[in-house]
């Protein structure tokens, strides 16, 4: 069980049976009254967002969960196959338990996978990733006051802003949390 201080950004809870992972957090002070816990958390099997509400003296089930590293290999139109890197077991997840990490995976990335209950629910990627610009339109001599910025598209299809002076070609590292350009890669 968590107590009300241990209940943080990152940490899996276990609501109503299921494993939910805690995405915002908001505590609040009242007067004379006892402390308030707001929790912002999303379901990992569904990806069904929820709000909690703790009260100074609650606690929280933590989710039994582990974390193992396994190579992502491909996907199709609905699922993505992983291989387990110590037991070379090949197992699969729908697209939409992975979320928007989706956007950011080529073949042969290592990832950590998290499981609950024996069953693999979430993929976490490597925070940053360097990605080979396929399309960028050309940056337009005299628009270059200010930061200013153009969409191209990367090697797994999704599409970044990123300064004027990426060219299609270049080699970029993106923050993969946030799906934000970061900085040219070498």
């Amino acid at each position: 069980m968590l107590n009300f201080n241990e209940i943080k950004m990152g940490r899996v809870i276990k609501v109503n049976g299921d494993p939910y992972i805690i995405i915002k957090t908001d505590h609040h002070k009242m007067g004379r009254g006892g402390a308030v816990l707001k929790v912002k958390c999303r379901n990992l099997i569904n990806g069904n967002v929820l709000e909690q509400t703790y009260q100074g003296a609650e606690k929280a089930e933590e989710a039994d969960t582990e974390t193992k590293k396994a190579n992502f290999m491909y996907k199709d139109k609905d699922e993505a196959y992983f291989m387990d890197n110590a037991s070379y077991e090949q197992f699969n997840l729908p697209l939409e338990e992975i979320g928007e990490a989706v956007n950011f995976l080529k073949d042969g990335v290592d990832v950590d996978v998290l499981y609950f209950e024996s069953r693999p629910v979430s993929v976490r990627l490597p925070i940053k990733m360097d990605f080979k610009v396929v399309s960028a339109p050309p940056g337009v001599k005299g628009n270059s006051a200010g930061n200013v910025n153009k969409q191209i598209e990367i090697e797994t299809g999704a599409k970044i802003n990123v300064p004027m002076f990426i060219n299609e070609g270049d080699m970029i590292r993106i923050n993969t949390d946030t799906g934000e350009y970061v900085e040219r890669a070498n």
